[in-house]
Parts: structure tokens; sequence; C-alpha cells
């Protein structure tokens, strides 16, 4: 049951009633009538037990992009049903329209729909749809909540895609399809051509161009086929906040952009999601589906505040791994993790594969070691001075290890890692 707006200003009318007759038996008189009123009013109003309600809800969509999803109520009953309907959904679902008014005859089905624009990533799941059958007078009517249950998955923006073609254009000088030479161990040889103005004169072939009689250079590609794997941690040092987001977010986009190009490149990508056990993963996926495939498997997966147990990263990595690969290790540093359980793992993988750790950076660590306003702020800065120099012990220790550590804030880092790619294929380190 529920009361509307009619019947307060029908109280209203008693209460001037009662101050041109100013009794006791006035007053119990009308709120008796507007008792009775009301609930002849809830014993008029037809059942909503006698609608069948059905959303049709997309399953997913990137955050940032709006969607629609839709309700279809169809009426069983024998009688004219005038209903107010709330399709409910959680506040970070961003639904906007999700109440409808409207007049549902015998048998007959109508759909409204609610637009959602989502604010966070991951799974934004609606159970209830409140229904209000009004009665003939207006003045209350029926309510009940009804279990229509639906789930939208909010996939990543992957905002970091518009550095994607130039990423590409540089792997395709780099595959030979350019007049740009690619040299270095590692690198396999593509074809010759004839040599033109400014080619390295090291990438002559001598013997071919004895037997040809004009001088022929041979043109380099990168390796393909080769492992990629991508570690992602969402234990506590990427649940921190950085730049008003998680830094999961941020690595989630560096993942997604490495992975595609790493896919253009030829290579096959794996990807983990790990903390203090194995969050999420994706194997065997290749070329179109491999970036719907990590999105769809990262989009649920949040950052716990707990511990990464780097130990089960190593095991993770090595039932994965048989061979040499690229292992990149979307992660968060501090200067306090200079002994710990994270640097010795990390060190200990780099001896059997080349290993890329790429991490946020909070800019605010840096203004705060610039203030200098009162004690206070002096104070601050020294402590930020000091977590400084820790970070650059723990990011010199592990650079001796052979890993290549890349920090950047987070609207950098995701190109930032992709560039180190390039520069690794380049050099034939995979």
């Amino acid at each position: 049951m529920y009361l509307t707006s009619r019947s307060a200003w029908l109280t209203g009318v008693g209460l001037l009633l009662v101050l041109l007759v100013p009794r006791p038996l006035t007053v119990l008189t009308w709120g008796a009538i507007v008792a009775i009123l009301i609930a002849i009013d809830v014993l008029a109003a037809p059942s909503p037990r006698a609608l069948h309600l059905e959303r049709l809800t997309p399953r997913t969509v990137r955050l940032g992009e709006e969607t629609t999803t839709r309700l279809s109520v169809t009426s069983t009953s024998s009688r004219t049903m005038r209903l107010l309907v709330r399709d409910a959904w959680p506040p970070s679902a961003g639904a906007g329209g999700e109440r409808s008014a409207f007049t549902l005859r015998p048998g007959q089905r109508k759909r409204t729909q609610t637009t959602l624009r989502p604010t966070r990533r991951g799974e934004r799941v609606a159970d209830l749809v409140t229904v209000r059958s009004s009665g003939p007078l207006g003045l209350a009517g029926r309510q009940m909540s009804m279990a229509v249950p639906a789930r939208l998955r909010v996939l990543p923006p992957f905002t970091s895609r518009r550095h994607l073609p130039s990423r590409l254009a540089r792997l395709r000088e780099m595959d030979g399809r350019s007049a740009v030479m690619v040299r270095g161990a590692g690198t396999e040889f593509d074809s010759l051509r004839e040599y033109v103005v400014g080619d390295d004169v090291r990438s002559i072939d001598w013997r071919s161009t004895a037997r040809r009689g004009d001088v022929v250079v041979r043109t380099w590609r990168p390796e393909r086929d080769r492992r990629v794997l991508l570690v992602v941690d969402t234990g506590r040092m990427s649940a921190a906040r950085v730049g008003g987001a998680p830094r999961l977010d941020t690595e989630v986009e560096a993942a997604l952009l490495l992975a595609a190009l790493a896919s253009h490149a030829g290579d096959r990508v794996d990807a983990v999601a790990v903390d203090e056990r194995l969050r999420a993963q994706v194997s065997g996926v290749a070329g179109p589906g491999l970036i719907s495939a990590l999105a769809d498997a990262l989009a649920p997966v949040e950052a716990a505040v707990t511990e990464t147990d780097w130990a089960l990263v190593g095991r993770v990595v090595e039932q994965r791994l048989s061979q040499r690969a690229l292992v990149v290790i979307l992660t968060g540093l501090d200067g306090s993790s200079a002994d710990a359980v994270m640097t010795r793992a990390i060190t200990t993988l780099a001896r059997e594969h080349t290993v890329l750790l790429a991490s946020v950076t909070d800019p605010d660590v840096e203004a705060l070691r610039r203030a200098r306003a009162d004690a206070d702020s002096v104070y601050t800065a020294a402590a930020a001075e000091r977590d400084l120099l820790e970070l650059a012990a723990v990011r010199e220790r592990l650079r001796r290890a052979g890993v290549e550590v890349v920090e950047a804030v987070p609207g950098r880092l995701a190109p930032r890692v992709a560039d180190t790619y390039l520069e690794l294929k380049r050099a034939g380190r995979l």
C-alpha cells in the first residue's frame, strides 16, 4: 500500500473544517472518512501480481559510454491498471529515467526504457522492480517490489587505444614494410632488396651483391610468435588511489594497450590478475578476440586491501611459461619494499625471463616534497623526500637485476609501457 499527495490534500481540507467547527467529533469524523476512502481506493486498485515483468539488458558496456535497458510490462488482469514503475539500479549504474507512469489495458504489453551511464567499472546488478497500482480515486494504491534480476558488466574504458595507431606505425617500420632497417641480436631475416641511399652499409649482403651485380641489402623483422605474460597486481598497492582513481584502473589500461600492440606484432599474449589468489586469467586467445576477452575478464576485478602473494605470482608464471618470455608486471612501487618479498620474487623471475615492471607514480608526492610553507609542511616534505630516496634505491636494485622499470603518472603509463615493449622488440630481447 502507498498514499498519494491527494490523500494529504484531502486531510488538509479536514483541518479547515476543524478550524470552522473546533470539536473532537469533527476530527474523528473527518479522519474516519479519509481512512474509509483510502481503504476503498486500496481495495479497488488492481493487484500488481497480475503483471509479468521482463528486463532486456545488454551484457556489456564500456565505462563512460551509454546504453539502454528495457523493461517489458505485460498485464494478465481483466482490469485496466494505472501504473507507476521504477526500474531500480544501483547509483553507480548512472540510471536516468527509471520511473515511468502509464495505463495498461487487459492483455496489453508496454515497454519502458532506462538509460544507463555507469560511473564505475565492474558488475552492476539490478534486482527489484517496484510497481505502484493506483486506485480509481487516486488517493492510494497497492505497491509491490518484484524480483527481475539483470546484470550489466561495465568494461574498462580503454582510453589508451588512441595511442595504438602511432605505435602500430612504428611496428610496421620495424617489420620491414618501410625503408627503416632493424638490426640487433634475435631479429629474423625477412628479405633482400636493392640498396638505397641512407641504408646501413652493415646490412649489405655481399654474396648476393656479387651474384646479382647490384648492391643488395638484407631487411629484418622483429621476432614473432613470442610469449608475453601480463601480470596485474590486484593487492593493496593497486588499491591506492592516484589521480582520483585506483592504480588498478591505470594498470588495466596499460595491459589492454600492450595486449593490442603485442597481438598485432604476432606475439602470443596471456594475462593473469593476482593478489593472495588468482582473480582472473586469459590464455589461448589470439586475434581480434583478445582485447574483448581481456577486458571482459578484468572488468569485475577489484583491488583487495591485502598483501600480494608474490610466491604465488612466481608459481603462476612458472606454470604458464616453459621458455623464456616477456613478463610484464603491473603493480605499484614504494620505498618500503626495499627488502620485501616482492623485490626478491621479481629479481628471481628476471633470471629466467625478460621482466618489465610498470608502476603508477603519484604526482602528489613530488608536490609534497617541494612544500616549505610552514613547519608541518617541512616535516611532510622530509618524509616525502625519504620515500623518494627509498624508492630510487628499490628501482636501482631492480635494474641491476636486469628488470626494466617503467614509471609514469596515470595518463602516461600505458604509452610508456608500449614504447618500452617496442624498444625490447627492436633490440631482439623478447
